[in-house]
């Protein structure tokens, strides 16, 4: 790994670990950054620099942008999404440049953690998939736990549709959903 690419990794290992929310005794968004990074490396292996970078940043300071500074409802929500992805991206899109990073490289990783491209843009697109996967392997279940079986079936199916049809494939080949959920992700 080059020393360029593992400051910009650290220095977001660094911020994340400073998010007071813990999961399993650690700073929440930097067990999400290192479950991203490993999920792609494992399903991406030959990623660029730039969605590995993306990967890792997915989720840098989403402390910082409390969900209840929004208003409640899904126009709230996508407020707040579209909130966090943006600041996701200054801060990365930040930590580039500064590492010495081209502007083209740089403008990849904003595109992919702004969602821009998605369908359409390889690199969004395998980042979405990743995100995907990372959900369905550590925070479905909990999510799961706490919600009724119609809110648990419209969230598998939005999962769904933002994947590529290679990325449904292997969900369908890795997990042992039930059939009701399995649908959502045959073509």
């Amino acid at each position: 790994m080059s020393a360029q690419k593992q400051a910009v990794l650290d220095a977001i290992d660094a911020a994340n670990a400073h998010d007071p929310n813990l999961d399993d005794g650690r700073p929440e968004a930097q067990l999400y950054g290192e479950r991203m990074t490993a999920e792609l490396d494992r399903l991406f292996p030959n990623a660029s620099d730039a969605l590995q970078i993306a990967a890792r940043g997915q989720h840098v300071e989403r402390w910082k942008l409390a969900r209840s500074e929004y208003p409640e409802g899904r126009a709230g929500y996508l407020a707040w999404r579209k909130a966090q992805a943006v600041h996701h991206a200054e801060v990365v899109m930040g930590l580039m440049t500064r590492e010495g990073y081209d502007a083209e490289q740089v403008e990849a990783a904003g595109r992919m953690l702004r969602k821009q491209g998605i369908k359409r843009d390889e690199e969004v697109q395998a980042l979405e998939d990743v995100i995907c996967f990372v959900f369905l392997k550590w925070y479905f279940q909990p999510f799961a736990a706490k919600h009724s079986a119609e809110k648990i079936q419209s969230i598998v199916e939005k999962t769904a549709r933002k994947m590529s049809s290679e990325g449904r494939a292997r969900v369908l080949a890795e997990f042992d959903l039930p059939d009701h959920l399995a649908a959502a992700f045959q073509d």
